[in-house]
């Protein structure tokens, strides 16, 4: 069996031209969607990821404010900044690329955010609103392995779909969106994580396999059931001499083995990673319908 691809570049792009779209109807009308964008620092993989966002909302005709602010910038003085975003009608997401220096206190920067401003879907406002059901900005990564779910024809519906990684960013907000009554969802869903007994047992298990741990290559061909769906959200360096950087990426699943046991897998990169920045897109396009 030789596995379908999930290509996340070509669902993305399919997606932006919907979004790019949705963005000129409401230009028509007077209103552009605007996302503020807070960096503080200098790491390269933040910086990265930065760039990538503010080229696609151009592509996207969503006005970008763009806040680069220097390693030792103080909490009080993002405070302000966020306050000042907070209150800007052309704002209509707020975005705090993480991780933050050690002296800025994350959670504290992530409460400040307005929830109606919060379109990374961090606030404990949206996660309770997402726990119930209700409408809320969704996290933009395990929004995204949801709409490839659905792009890409998987059957969700009574699915068993194991979660490997309980992080508040992917895995816990990934396994309730999977258990609502809902299109592309209304799976029955099993969290492992790092102290799962015998994990193999229960990825066998699984009619839909996402990994998001975090560590390169930990999910091998013997713990794949033949035609399995597999969503690898990981992104790892891996040391490469032979590559002009000194370094390649991998995922969190052993790619070409498994490939040849799955039904589907999604690659890395240009799996689930383009797909987390066209959420992000997304729920800035809704934040700005809300404030019509």
């Amino acid at each position: 069996m030789s596995a379908e691809i999930i290509d996340g570049k070509e669902l993305a792009k399919e997606m932006r031209a919907e979004i790019a779209d949705e963005v000129q109807k409401l230009a028509s009308q007077g209103v552009t969607p605007g996302l503020g964008v807070i960096l503080v620092g200098e790491d390269p993989a933040s910086n990265s990821y930065v760039k990538a966002k503010e080229r696609a909302c151009e592509k996207a005709g969503i006005y970008s404010d763009d806040n680069r602010l220097p390693t030792d910038t103080s909490e009080a003085k993002l405070l302000e900044i966020i306050d000042r975003m907070n209150e800007d009608p052309k704002i209509h997401g707020i975005l705090v690329q993480l991780p933050l220096p050690d002296h800025i206190d994350e959670e504290k920067v992530l409460l400040r955010i307005k929830p109606e401003k919060d379109v990374d879907g961090f606030h404990p406002f949206n996660v309770g609103k997402m726990m119930l059901g209700q409408p809320a900005f969704l996290p933009c990564t395990p929004h995204g392995v949801i709409q490839m779910l659905i792009r890409s024809g998987v059957v969700t519906k009574g699915a068993h779909a194991v979660i490997v990684g309980r992080s508040n960013i992917v895995g816990k907000p990934l396994a309730n969106m999977l258990l609502q009554k809902a299109e592309g969802r209304n799976a029955t869903v099993t969290v492992c994580h790092s102290a799962t007994k015998d994990m193999a047992s229960i990825t066998l298990q699984a009619d839909i396999l996402i990994a998001a741990a975090g560590k390169p290559e930990m999910i091998t061909a013997d713990m794949v059931k033949p035609g399995a769906v597999v969503i690898d959200v990981g992104v790892n360096r891996v040391e490469d001499s032979s590559k002009k950087k000194g370094y390649r990426l991998v995922g969190d699943v052993e790619f070409e083995p498994i490939a040849e046991k799955a039904s589907k897998i999604t690659p890395v990169p240009g799996g689930v990673g383009p797909m987390t920045i066209t959420m992000l897109l997304y729920n800035t396009l809704e934040s700005a319908k809300n404030h019509m």
